[in-house]
């Protein structure tokens, strides 16, 4: 399945979760992930598989929310969605990667890319 949707800014919350909670992402995801996201506004709504990656409230000692993370491509990247619970709009999603995606790839709000399921 490919998803399309546009690079908007978000609220730069990402980073410090991803950032404070490193061994946790790093043992979830498998690789380090980059502290910080790339937002995507979708054209249609997107629901997350029931088979999901989560990270527990306890996991996180109490802080913060559960998260789930749904592996993905984008740029033949190996990359994950992820969405914190609960989630109220379904046609925003965050990419998180090893790498700072709008860097590498020159993004900027408005650009569209596609995602791989």
């Amino acid at each position: 399945m490919k998803l399309r949707g546009r690079v908007k800014s978000g609220l730069n919350e990402s980073a410090y979760w991803l950032s404070r909670f490193e061994n946790l992402y790093t043992q979830k995801a498998g690789f380090k992930l980059f502290p910080g996201s790339l937002n995507v506004e979708l054209e249609k709504a997107f629901f997350l598989a029931e088979d999901c990656i989560r990270i527990e409230l306890e996991e996180f000692k109490g802080e913060g929310s559960v998260v789930v993370m749904q592996p993905c491509k984008v740029f033949d990247r190996k990359a994950f969605i992820l969405r914190t619970e609960p989630y109220s709009d379904n046609k925003i999603i965050e990419i998180v990667t090893d790498i700072k995606l709008r860097d590498l790839y020159n993004l900027k709000d408005g650009d569209e890319i596609e995602i791989e399921i």
